[in-house]
């Protein structure tokens, strides 16, 4: 698999990514990092605990390192979520769940691709 394949499988646009980082071998030293993020993992407690004001910075992290990278699905509904936990409210609003679901789906699918691109260079 080519880092073009990965990014088309995880929704992002390579080119743009191209574009801001200038060369495969840093779009591949940061997709790797990527890995290491512990952004998603931060949203996914707080918001099990209904921790609003850390869920909304860990997505707002999420949406800002998705946004970097130009993993553009992940982006769009981090970006939602952030909006939806923008709110100055002290709960989680009830739209949150859903919301964060999308989220959760689209970070699964980031990461699989990821891993997949990484796996396939070691053969």
């Amino acid at each position: 698999m080519t880092i073009q394949e990965c990014y088309r499988q995880l929704g992002g646009d390579y080119a743009e990514v191209e574009k801001r980082l200038t060369n495969v071998s840093l779009v591949r030293k940061f997709i790797t990092k990527f890995l290491d993020d512990g952004s998603f993992s931060e949203l996914s407690l707080a918001m099990k605990e209904g921790q609003l004001q850390k869920a909304f910075r860990a997505a707002h992290t999420l949406k800002g390192v998705s946004a970097n990278l130009s993993l553009t699905r992940l982006f769009s509904s981090s970006s939602k979520l952030t909006e939806l936990l923008r709110a100055e409210a002290e709960t989680l609003p009830a739209n949150a769940g859903p919301a964060f679901e999308e989220v959760k789906r689209d970070y699964e699918q980031t990461v699989s691709a990821i891993r997949a691109y990484l796996d396939s260079e070691c053969r």
